[in-house]
């Protein structure tokens, strides 16, 4: 139930990615919010397991990769910090999705831009859930990207080119200080680890 929260909002990405043009105004719209009504219920539900029952769930879908003392897997972690984050994302992105439906109405390619809000809620949801730095990373990398896509929806308007490419250089940035913090951490564990293996 708890992965359901974070995935619901991929299946509306893939859903109204490959389907929105067929799928139309309504179609894509009663996808977009029915996925995400959905992770709302599954994040109240993660919520009140894990905060009332204390239920610390890590859910581990197996390896990605094994680099020598590296080793990482597809694994997300619901503990009280991450259901509280997990809820609020999910709630507040609900409302975004309905609030696009009335700003964006009449808008052709209404289905795009909720396909790039479905996959930014995602990536949201797959960081604050992750279990590893990798794979915060890759959340973090992926929050980068649909921002992009979002910010440069009207991509016809040059204003919006602008404030894309102003949002991916301040994000090279953030990406800069945390791939040298990820190698740092590395180095740092690597070093007590063979100190320890040396005694």
């Amino acid at each position: 139930m708890e992965l359901l929260a974070v995935f619901m909002p991929f299946i509306s990405f893939l859903a109204i990615g490959l389907f929105g043009r067929h799928l139309g105004f309504i179609g894509s719209s009663s996808v977009s919010v029915f996925c995400m009504t959905l992770t709302v219920i599954s994040s109240l539900y993660a919520f009140f397991e894990v905060v009332l029952h204390h239920n610390t769930t890590i859910i581990t879908l197996g390896n990605w990769f094994e680099v020598a003392l590296l080793k990482v897997d597809w694994s997300f972690i619901f503990d009280p910090l991450s259901v509280v984050m997990l809820f609020t994302v999910s709630f507040i992105s609900l409302f975004v999705h309905i609030y696009s439906l009335s700003y964006l109405e009449g808008d052709p390619h209404l289905p795009r831009f909720l396909s790039y809000l479905s996959l930014f809620t995602f990536f949201m949801l797959f960081l604050v859930t992750s279990n590893n730095l990798v794979l915060f990373f890759f959340g973090w990398e992926g929050i980068g990207l649909t921002s992009y896509l979002l910010i440069n929806f009207w991509h016809t308007r040059i204003n919006a080119n602008k404030a894309a490419i102003k949002a991916i250089l301040v994000n090279r940035i953030g990406d800069f200080g945390f791939l040298l913090g990820l190698t740092l951490t590395y180095l740092f564990l690597a070093q007590q680890i063979l100190v320890l293996y040396l005694l």
